[in-house]
């Protein structure tokens, strides 16, 4: 049974009803809302923890989607799991891809800049100075990309691109 259909709270029941109205009522071929329904079910299975089953459904509409944007967010979704798992380069790989095909994903661009952020703080502890300060280097200009697309988003971002010299602007509008 997919999991759109064993869904057992109030939200995720009307998410589902609401979800499956639109598949009915929007002109979609078959392929394409075979995709989505993969992709929800691999939201669901990623808001319960359940990574593997996520990453399954996400491989699956990968497979059938053919909207260059609709591909962005679903490889933006592989990408949250491997980061939340620890693997970071998979993570940058993957948020690489979405931005490849969206380059105006603001929270891919942000997730980019806080991996390369915590490789600088690693490098850092590790005494790696100039390693640190290239990853903070690359930091500041993926939240820069960031706040540029997203300019109220961000705002620990932004002090910390103020405090550390890294930007001169004051406000992104």
């Amino acid at each position: 049974m997919p999991r759109s259909q064993r869904n057992d709270n109030f939200i995720d029941k009307s998410f589902t009803v609401m979800a499956d109205l639109i598949l009915k009522l929007l002109p979609a071929t078959k392929k394409e809302k075979e995709a989505f329904a993969y992709y929800r079910d691999g939201m669901s299975a990623q808001a319960d923890g359940e990574y593997a089953e996520a990453l399954e459904n996400y491989n699956e509409a990968l497979k059938l989607e053919e909207d260059e944007y609709d591909r962005s967010y679903i490889l933006y979704n592989i990408g949250l799991i491997h980061a939340s798992n620890g693997e970071h380069e998979k993570a940058l790989d993957y948020y690489h891809q979405a931005l490849d095909l969206n380059p105006r994903l603001p929270q891919a661009l942000n997730n980019v800049a806080v991996i390369f952020h915590y490789q600088g703080e690693q490098a850092k502890e590790a005494g790696k100075d100039e390693e640190a300060e290239a990853f903070y280097s690359q930091a500041a200009e993926y939240w820069k990309r960031a706040i540029r697309v997203a300019p109220n988003n961000y705002i620990e971002a932004q002090n910390w691109l103020k405090t550390t010299g890294r930007s001169q602007i004051d406000v992104y509008f």
